[in-house]
């Protein structure tokens, strides 16, 4: 029987059209700037950010917030992940702690996270620990969950026969609960990767001397909407940066996963 199933372009094709994307919504920002059917006042002009981005890189004065920045989002995506996945593969392997942890567990993460940033400002400081706590509340969850599931979905048949060829417990982690696993775990982290900026550009934003999020805040505090989107595309530059390079390590270690017919992994 003939697939039906569309073949989708290469990845360079893909490329290209993201790009243009992008270029696109230049474009539209461009017209309705300059037309005033936006006002640039509050939304600035692509030219005028991107002339500001670039000056900031050029004269280095966005280096040492962006490197305050990138550290709290390190430490809070490092942190939270294996925190995640410690206590994710802990969760799926005891039901008894599973079952006692549950109500308290989802209630924690029913918290909004904004309202503990200025209890961890109170506890650790205007320091970069009261962000990297904040991101790590925000990645924890994302990963915690994710990994439990993956646990949870190993097939019963596939445990039983590794045990009846006589795999210890450490066989069952390494060669069949921690592969389950790690499709969940990279999946979580490609989200984890943006909220541990989130958490560490909130805490900067609510209550700090340095980073992006107190550069973004004092341009809003000037009226500057300029330099409040330069701050967000300096943001999302470097989170995109980031996210390639978790996908990168995902396809390294994740080889085996079956590829799909532009390249991708399923």
């Amino acid at each position: 029987m003939r697939s039906h199933a569309k073949r989708l372009p290469g990845r360079p094709v893909i490329l290209l059209l993201q790009l243009g994307v992008l270029i696109a919504f230049f474009l539209i920002w461009h017209v309705l700037t300059d037309t005033k059917i936006l006002s640039p006042f509050f939304f600035g002009t692509p030219g005028e950010v991107l002339a500001r981005t670039w000056a900031d890189f050029a004269s280095g004065v966005i280096w040492y917030h962006l490197g305050i920045t990138l550290l709290e989002t390190a430490l809070a995506f490092v942190i939270g992940t294996v925190a995640g996945i410690a206590f994710g593969f802990w969760f799926a392997r005891a039901p008894l702690v599973s079952l006692v942890f549950d109500p308290y567990i989802k209630a924690i993460n029913a918290l909004p996270r904004v309202v503990l940033a200025p209890i961890f400002a109170l506890w650790l400081g205007l320091g970069i620990w009261s962000k990297v706590a904040l991101g790590v509340t925000l990645v924890f969850f994302i990963v915690f969950f994710n990994v439990y599931q993956g646990v949870k979905e190993v097939s019963p048949v596939v445990l039983a026969n590794a045990r009846m060829l006589g795999a210890s417990s450490r066989d069952l982690f390494r060669h069949v609960y921690l592969p389950s696993a790690l499709s969940w775990v990279f999946s979580s982290l490609h989200t984890a990767v943006g909220f541990a900026m989130v958490g560490a550009v909130v805490g900067e934003y609510l209550g700090s001397a340095a980073g992006l999020g107190y550069r973004i805040h004092q341009a809003e505090g000037v009226f500057d909407t300029v330099g409040v989107f330069s701050g967000m595309l300096v943001l999302t530059i470097f989170v995109v940066l980031i996210d390639a390079a978790v996908t990168m390590v995902e396809k390294r270690l994740l080889h085996w996963r079956p590829q799909d017919s532009h390249g991708g992994q399923h």
